[in-house]
């Protein structure tokens, strides 16, 4: 491995963490003894996207991880919550019988991961996804997040009593 700030070969690695996708290694340079961290993923067969113009790419884990934090951009979500739904995502895809997904259900797995971590991040990245034309859409998709959080609390409320 080679160090990214004197460019030797010479690291020798301090931790290893498996995590669910990857392995995170924890190395120092033996040569300028500055520390950083590396991480190993398995690959394993592309996925590729089907978009809605029919066209075709490559699944692009950090295209995505981009677009959950520009929905999240400036709210109280952590880059840790991001990335274990990143990995979520990534694990669920890969468990697919087929390797052809498209854009669509990927767009639904990201607003269903975003609808659990902030209602706000949600709205946003809907507006883009359903292609939001007026006030009034964004209106029903706010009172329908209203309607699923009210019925969460009654039924929260009831099985605490």
């Amino acid at each position: 491995m080679q160090c990214p700030y004197c460019l030797t070969e010479d690291t020798k690695v301090l931790e290893t963490r498996e995590n669910d996708n990857s392995t995170r290694r924890r190395r120092e340079c033996l040569k300028c003894e500055k520390r950083f961290t590396t991480y190993e993923r398995v690959e394993s067969l592309d996925i590729t996207v089907i978009k809605k113009n029919g066209s075709k790419e490559s699944f692009d884990r950090e295209k995505f991880k981009r677009s959950l934090l520009k929905a999240c951009e400036k709210r109280p979500v952590t880059l840790e919550v991001i990335d274990k739904n990143v990995d979520k995502l990534e694990t669920k895809l890969r468990s697919l019988n087929s390797t052809e997904i498209n854009s669509k259900f990927l767009g639904q797995i990201a607003m269903r991961a975003l609808k659990n971590i902030d209602n706000v991040a949600y709205i946003r990245f809907a507006s883009i996804y359903k292609e939001f034309e007026d006030v009034g859409d964004y209106e029903k998709e706010i009172i329908k997040i209203k309607g699923v959080i009210k019925n969460e609390r009654t039924t929260n409320s009831n099985t605490k009593k």
